[in-house]
């Protein structure tokens, strides 16, 4: 067998693309040369992969399950690149931190003052978006590593849980629901919910009323139901905070369905190496919330 990782890539990339054209367009590449790659892996393997007899090619069975293992060797070949960028001992000079506006603000106060005091030679770039920016920036080496809410990731993408959150429903003293301590759904229903959604996707959170506004800040929303103009489940640390002490009241989420649990994880490639001060910060995240 002589296969190799870029047939690999351009196999697994034509799966997930839907046709060796998106693959190529996704890789940068000419398509003769993913349907070429493709078409040698078959050789080397002695196995169809694709049936192409369809308008787009389509997995044969075999091709179900090496695709599985391809993503497998894929991604222990990214964990090795990843190992010898430690090893490597590179010196890291800049460095670019993406992270959730939703987070405890005070919390990362602290990591940030303490990331100055460690490494006083460092630049470092702090970025701020909603979840999917995140993951976006990180995603496309904008960002070398973030910590976002869990969502949808790519297979690039490795998450490593640090924190849970409740969410707290809330609503301005002076709103209509403020007079029923644990409203129901249908109570609910019948005033406007603010619903947290990201600038990059439009992914929405959780929509519960037919009448609702997308708003792609947690703390903008807060600040909006203070002002009366509707209702909105945010973050629990959010909620309480002292920004907004007097202007939102929370309710119970008892009739609420679903769960409420807001997971936080640091989010980097799975390429990604781990030079001295981005080890030490995803060591220091890893334990920034333990009880």
């Amino acid at each position: 067998m002589h296969w190799n990782l870029d047939q690999l890539d351009a196999f697994v990339h034509a799966v997930e693309q839907g046709s060796f054209s998106a693959a190529a367009r996704k890789l940068g590449k000419a398509q003769s040369r993913i349907s070429t790659a493709i078409a040698n892996l078959e050789l080397d393997l002695g196995i169809e992969l694709f049936d192409r007899t369809q308008r787009l090619p389509v997995l044969t069975q075999a091709g179900q399950e090496l695709y599985k293992d391809a993503k497998s060797v894929l991604a222990q070949c990214q964990r090795l690149s990843a190992k010898a960028g430690i090893l490597a001992n590179e010196q890291l000079v800049a460095l670019t931190v993406a992270i959730d506006e939703a987070v405890p603000i005070e919390a990362f106060e602290t990591f940030f003052i303490d990331v100055a005091s460690a490494f006083p030679e460092l630049t470092l770039t702090i970025l701020n978006g909603t979840q999917q920016d995140i993951a976006h920036w990180v995603e496309n080496r904008q960002a070398d590593i973030g910590v976002m809410f869990l969502g949808p990731l790519s297979d690039t993408l490795e998450f490593n849980s640090i924190a849970r959150f409740k969410q707290s429903l809330i609503v301005s003293p002076e709103h209509p629901l403020a007079a029923f301590p644990e409203p129901s759904a249908n109570q609910l229903n019948q005033h406007r919910q603010l619903v947290i959604c990201n600038s990059i996707s439009g992914r929405q959170g959780i929509t519960l009323s037919p009448i609702h506004w997308f708003i792609d800040s947690y703390y903008y929303i807060t600040s909006m139901v203070g002002r009366g103009v509707g209702w909105a489940l945010v973050p629990e640390h959010i909620a309480q905070s002292d920004w907004y002490t007097g202007t939102i009241q929370a309710l119970s989420t008892r009739n609420i369905p679903g769960g409420l649990t807001m997971e936080m994880g640091i989010v980097k490639r799975r390429d990604q190496g781990m030079q001295q001060a981005l080890a030490w910060m995803h060591s220091y995240l890893e334990t920034m919330f333990d009880a």
